[in-house]
């Protein structure tokens, strides 16, 4: 494939709308410096240094989406009547994502996972201890009707949807099934970013799991070019997909795209494989799976092809594993990174 024609359409990414709905969470991110042990416990004393909130779960996605068109995102999800539900529509506007169609439910927490860190003089940063807000029941019939209503609205005005589920409670089936009828009957892209539960989402034009959730949902291991093709056959057939991409860790990524026959039988899907762009430098791979379905369907809905679209989710994902956290790339880091590949 050659990467300068990939490099020519990079800009078109900044014309697409996406719309993300699914679970939005924030990362809020408390460092401190030992000072002593308490006198009334046996537990160490922080003194505050920094306090950051970061976009995780579908906020991530939502926010991969932003840096990358320049803040044609929008989202739809439910937060909590409480502080931390303010904490994340201020994170989420300060990165240009519209959240007029964000739902309120006072009966839920707004998800947030708090992490505390210390340090010393004498040491690096470790994380000391996490507290999870959350909510992880489905949503009353009265939010979900809310939720429905707002997707049947948002739809209309943006280019493609990222289904984005942690299993939190807001993509009931009725919500999935909304969002997917009303994307197919307005012609939009759908793509589903899921881990588990995956036939849920039957009638998406695509999905991108990693290849242990895959293996999970297909009930066999993966470790072939045998297994890799009936994989992509298999969730053709369960899921109705006109593409399926697997990520595959240090061993890349594999797209199948379906086509038809003159008979108009249904043939193996077309298989294709790369590399991973970028094996020395990975330091974090939370939250890659966010920037892949973001930068693969922003590509799609652009114009590229489902291989372009493929290279420029793997190129996004090598660029933000080297960090540490959620974190967002943009054009200029994507043409970078490309220019640095000698061959695709």
């Amino acid at each position: 494939m050659e990467k300068n024609e990939i490099l020519k359409k990079l800009d078109r990414l900044k014309d697409p709308k996406i719309l993300i709905i699914g679970d939005f969470a924030i990362d809020e991110m408390v460092f401190g410096q030992t000072e002593r042990i308490s006198r009334e416990a046996p537990v160490l004393i922080l003194q505050h240094s920094e306090t950051k909130i970061i976009l995780g779960t579908a906020s991530n996605a939502a926010h991969n989406i932003s840096s990358l068109n320049c803040g044609k995102a929008g989202a739809i999800g439910v937060l909590g009547d409480d502080y931390y539900g303010g904490v994340l529509i201020k994170a989420l506007n300060d990165a240009k994502i519209n959240t007029d169609f964000m739902v309120v439910d006072k009966s839920r927490k707004t998800t947030t996972k708090t992490r505390i860190s210390g340090s010393c003089s004498q040491s690096i940063t470790q994380q000391i201890v996490r507290i999870d807000r959350q909510t992880k029941a489905p949503l009353s019939a009265d939010i979900e009707e809310k939720v429905i209503q707002n997707i049947k609205r948002a739809i209309p005005m943006y280019d493609g949807v990222i289904l984005s589920d942690y299993h939190l409670g807001c993509l009931t089936q009725r919500v999935i099934r909304a969002a997917i009828d009303t994307a197919k009957a307005h012609g939009k892209i759908i793509v589903a970013d899921i881990q588990k539960d995956m036939e849920r989402y039957k009638g998406v034009t695509a999905i991108t799991p990693n290849q242990p959730d895959s293996e999970k949902f297909l009930g066999y291991f993966i470790n072939d070019e045998k297994t890799l093709k009936k994989a992509g056959r298999d969730f053709s057939e369960k899921l109705g997909l006109e593409y399926t991409l697997i990520t595959r860790g240090e061993k890349g990524m594999v797209l199948f795209e379906n086509s038809k026959k003159p008979d108009n039988k249904e043939s193996e899907p077309a298989m294709t494989k790369i590399p991973a762009f970028n094996k020395k430098e990975v330091f974090d791979v939370t939250g890659a799976g966010d920037t892949v379905v973001a930068a693969f369907t922003l590509a799609l809905c652009a114009g590229m092809t489902p291989c372009e679209a493929m290279i420029v989710g793997n190129l996004a994902a090598s660029i933000v594993i080297r960090q540490f956290g959620c974190h967002t790339t943009n054009l200029e880091e994507l043409k970078s990174e490309l220019n640095n590949i000698k061959e695709i």
